[in-house]
């Protein structure tokens, strides 16, 4: 009898969901340019959002190198990682990555990322946070249960 993988399940890697969701807003702004603000605003705007996306992104990483897991949620998780950005939110790097689009979205100016991103915030969070929850919880049970209801989910 096969033993269940040792991940979380997640119906794919969140970079690859961010990064199939944004060339379909640049498609459609080509298409139908639906602009949100001055193009100045928006773009200083969405190179802020960008840089904090970066200020998470990077400390988020070296948490988990330094806790010694796996960043891929396709591999196993080894730790509860609750240093750096992962004391304030239990996704810091989805949040880094939603910031990231957002920003990227703004820099573009294209009403059509944010279109993309209601849909692509549904699936990130039924088909990859809430399993990986499952997945932790079964794999570490009261730790992380003591953790998830000390730390927020997202922000």
């Amino acid at each position: 009898m096969a033993t269940p993988a040792d991940n979380a399940g997640v119906i794919a890697r969140p970079p690859l969901l961010y990064g199939a969701a944004f060339p379909i807003a640049l498609v459609l702004h080509w298409l139908w340019p639906m602009p949100i603000l001055d193009h100045t605003i928006a773009l200083w705007l969405g190179l802020a959002l960008i840089v904090l996306a970066v200020g998470i992104a990077i400390p988020g990483r070296k948490a988990l190198q330094a806790a010694g897991t796996n960043m891929d949620p396709v591999h196993p998780t080894t730790a509860i990682v609750t240093s750096g950005p992962f004391r304030f939110s239990r996704n810091p790097l989805y949040v880094a990555l939603t910031f990231l689009y957002f920003g990227l979205t703004l820099a573009v100016n294209t009403w059509w990322g944010i279109v993309m991103l209601v849909p692509l915030l549904i699936i990130m969070h039924r088909g990859v946070v809430l399993h990986e929850e499952r997945y932790l919880e079964h794999k570490f049970g009261d730790t992380y249960r003591q953790y998830r209801s000390k730390v927020r989910r997202y922000f």
